[in-house]
């Protein structure tokens, strides 16, 4: 296949490797967030645990990823098997909504300042340079584009609780038809032409 050089493949799989990691943190964060504030769902289910096999999900962890590295699309992004919650086991449940929604971006943000810091250490070692550059980049896309309020995504529930009951409930027929309207969104290049300008801000921040 044409540009399948080592060189690619080598860092195709060290960008694949920082976005496992980066998607499983995030899953995780929600999960144990959701514990904090009083649902055990997720740690009964065994999902609060960096061993990948339970948050892999076959389109989002593997297919799209594959084929967004296949095809040189030039960003790297999936998501993991969500992890369950039960909001009536919150404690508050409009806080612990927002913080268990919330946790998700939060995590990846925290994640791209963990690298970012890596990268300003300037190792000598230019497999970490190169996986602390993946780190930063992968993690800021993945917090800006799980904040898109599009359902499923973490941003959905974020406004849902922001809106008036009436257009919450009207908002919450677009549930069905989310993941569409996201590939919809992705392929037209709208998706990019709303986040990439975000995407630039922070990372001109953290990556200097």
């Amino acid at each position: 296949m044409p540009g399948m050089t080592l060189p690619y493949l080598l860092e195709a799989a060290l960008m694949a490797v920082v976005l496992l990691f980066s998607i499983i943190i995030h899953e995780v964060a929600h999960g144990y967030v959701a514990l904090l504030n009083g649902d055990p769902t997720a740690r009964i289910m065994g999902r609060i645990t960096l061993n990948p096999v339970p948050h892999i999900d076959p389109v989002g962890t593997i297919i799209l990823p594959l084929l967004l590295l296949m095809t040189h699309a030039g960003i790297l992004f999936g998501w993991a098997k969500p992890v369950p919650v039960n909001p009536l086991n919150y404690r508050n449940y409009r806080w612990g909504e927002f913080a268990v929604s919330a946790a998700g971006p939060i995590s990846n943000l925290a994640l791209a300042a963990i690298f970012s810091v890596l990268l300003r250490l300037g190792l000598e070692n230019q497999g970490l340079m190169q996986l602390a550059y993946f780190g930063v980049s992968i993690n800021i896309y993945l917090a800006l584009f799980n904040l898109i309020p599009i359902p499923p995504l973490d941003g959905s529930h974020i406004l849902a609780l922001l809106l008036p009951r009436e257009l919450a409930r009207l908002y919450s027929y677009l549930q069905p038809v989310g993941f569409i309207l996201i590939l919809v969104l992705f392929y037209t290049g709208i998706m990019g032409a709303i986040l990439m300008p975000l995407y630039r801000q922070i990372a001109m921040i953290m990556l200097g």
